[in-house]
């Protein structure tokens, strides 16, 4: 479960702290989440449009909002 992983990225989303939401891009073991948090760290530092940050953005929090309504204990559990 990387549920520890999700917490973090939102907060660190949330609360612009880009430092730490890159140390959990490397170190986390979800490759999507990975890939996510790259797209939007990239859009945020190169982008030119304010549309296509906007869009990475929302596209993280979709992606953590659908990984962590998919993986708590009680999806788990009815497995």
């Amino acid at each position: 479960m990387y549920i520890a992983d999700y917490d973090k990225a939102l907060y660190f989303t949330l609360w612009g702290q880009w430092d730490d939401l890159l140390v959990l891009m490397v170190r986390t073991q979800d490759d999507m989440l990975s890939k996510k948090i790259e797209i939007f760290l990239h859009a945020f530092h190169y982008g030119t449009r304010e549309q296509e940050i906007m869009g990475a953005h929302e596209d993280l929090l979709h992606y953590i909002d659908h990984a962590m309504a998919h993986n708590t204990p009680a999806a788990i559990m009815e497995v």
